[in-house]
């Protein structure tokens, strides 16, 4: 689709119409769930990719507070044991930065990467209050 931009002198010229920016979502949850398929779909192809790519290539909404909130996403989709971080490579989107780069973990594996992944966390939060207990 294109746009008419009149000139000054009383001629029309043909310009692409600008690019549509994908919508914003006000509910962060309900983003979660909107998004939440197309990264287990990303995941299941056992191909790296990165958050930038698979939210560009399935032109998927943004989180009420993008520059905040997408970086949470890799992190849930972390613990449900989905994705594990592969490296790193560079944005489309700011072609100077450094990205993460995930794979999918294999179906069979996701709720013991899950259940390993708690069980870690709950290890480091015990560790840090009898830390805290000694100190005091």
């Amino acid at each position: 689709m294109s746009y008419m931009q009149p000139a000054f002198d009383g001629t029309e010229i043909a310009a692409p119409a600008p690019a549509k920016s994908r919508h914003r979502m006000d509910d962060y949850e309900a983003w979660v769930d909107e998004v939440w398929p197309a990264f287990v779909a990303a995941a299941d192809t056992g191909q790296p990719f990165t958050v930038d790519a698979v939210a560009r290539s399935k032109n998927l909404p943004d989180p009420p507070h993008p520059k905040s909130q997408w970086g949470s996403l890799p992190a849930r989709l972390q613990d449900a044991g989905i994705i594990r971080h592969h490296g790193y490579g560079s944005s489309a989107r700011a072609r100077q930065s450094l990205v993460h780069v995930w794979i999918g973990v294999p179906a069979a594996h996701r709720e013991d990467v899950a259940r390993r992944r708690r069980e870690d966390r709950a290890a480091r939060r015990e560790a840090r209050q009898q830390e805290r207990r000694a100190a005091a």
